[in-house]
């Protein structure tokens, strides 16, 4: 049997969710905590990370305490409502379904080491699989509910038209009580399958997202590359045609410069070319943007810094936190002395959460 690796750790809006459950099923949930050695105060840290081992044993202590083996069902919808900010962002750089699957972020990345969901396609269904990183999980509900319950929800949220789960496999064994499970994923249910699977009408992807109303959007990030520094210059079409291709592809191709450039239709070289005429350089242009949307997102506490290092194409959240203290440490000051920045508009009361960055411990050491 593979072994529980010691040094894997989720963040803690996982931990949070087993607890708003339990709490709602009638377990003694501070009695857990303590039992499994999680010190509820650090909960209220969203990057704080804790042992995947304490997780686990949380899970089947809450389960047997409020005797409902339905528990990864009632954590999903909680981690679907704690990610609604993330998906309303990313709706800003996305217009169909499709477009969105090609920048979903990793789940590792996201909720830590936990595994992976995978989309494939055939001919009649888009397929939602959930690979667990340990694998003798897969026999058990609350990974697979949890994961499952939280996508099919995604899903049916995200397009103008709905998107409901056509059939669901699981790699568990049939429960006795088949309830809770028909009500999330329909009547078509399958156990004891390869892989825990949800099928999707395949015309789906070309659906059209929806998009949050203007009020909203006039907070998110979309907006702001309108305006990335414009102050006193001369419109440039090109630079801003670069600058808005590198937000809208910037958490899936990260900095990779020929990524970019083919999302511009230009070759590597061309690029370089016209960016050289306007004395500048792809690296330069890359930090200025990232460093600008770094600021506005911050400034929305609803983001996470590790949702805020993923919409900046950052491999993980110490990447991005080296990235921006090395970037903004001549701007820090000004923010946290002033009522705001002229060059962003941002409140003092953000100022804090700038100065934080990199300076949290996590479980096991890990960033």
């Amino acid at each position: 049997m593979q072994e529980l690796d010691p040094n894997w750790s989720l963040y803690s809006p996982m931990v949070s969710s087993i607890i708003q459950a339990g709490e709602y099923l009638g377990a003694p949930v501070g009695a857990l905590l303590i039992k499994v050695g999680i010190d509820k105060h650090l909960l209220k840290d969203p990057e704080h990370r804790f042992a995947v081992s304490q997780v686990f044993q949380l899970c089947e202590l809450v389960a047997d305490y409020s005797q409902a083996p339905d528990l990864g069902l009632y954590a999903g919808r909680i981690s679907y409502v704690d990610g609604l900010h993330l998906q309303l962002y990313m709706s800003t750089v996305c217009t169909t379904f499709r477009q969105y699957l090609n920048l979903i972020p990793s789940m590792q990345r996201i909720t830590g080491d936990v595994g992976e969901v995978r989309m494939q396609a055939d001919k009649q269904f888009l397929k939602l699989q959930w690979h667990p990183l340990w694998q003798p999980s897969a026999q058990q509900r609350f990974l697979s509910d949890s994961v499952l319950t939280s996508s099919a929800a995604i899903v049916n949220s995200l397009c103008l038209l709905p998107v409901p789960v056509q059939q669901a496999h699981f790699s568990y064994s049939e429960p006795q009580d088949l309830t809770l499970l028909r009500t999330t994923f329909g009547d078509k249910l399958y156990f004891d399958q390869p892989v825990s699977c949800l099928y999707f009408a395949r015309d789906s992807l070309d659906y059209p997202l929806t998009r949050p109303y203007d009020g909203m959007t006039s907070t998110l990030a979309s907006l702001s590359v309108d305006h990335l520094f414009s102050e006193g210059e001369p419109p440039d079409v090109f630079l801003n045609q670069l600058r808005q291709t590198l937000f809208q592809f910037l958490p899936q191709v990260g900095g990779n410069i020929d990524r970019v450039a083919k999302a511009l239709n230009l070759s590597r070289r061309t690029l370089q070319r016209r960016l050289s005429e306007r004395d500048t350089q792809f690296q330069k242009v890359l930090q200025q943007v990232r460093a600008d949307l770094a600021l506005r997102y911050l400034a929305d506490e609803r983001l996470t810094v590790t949702e805020i290092a993923f919409l900046l194409g950052y491999s993980d959240q110490g990447s991005f936190s080296a990235a921006f203290k090395a970037c903004m440490a001549c701007h820090l000051s000004s923010i946290a002395s002033a009522d705001s920045s002229p060059s962003t508009g941002l409140p003092t009361l953000a100022a804090p959460r700038y100065w934080a960055i990199g300076t949290k411990s996590h479980a096991n050491g890990t960033h």
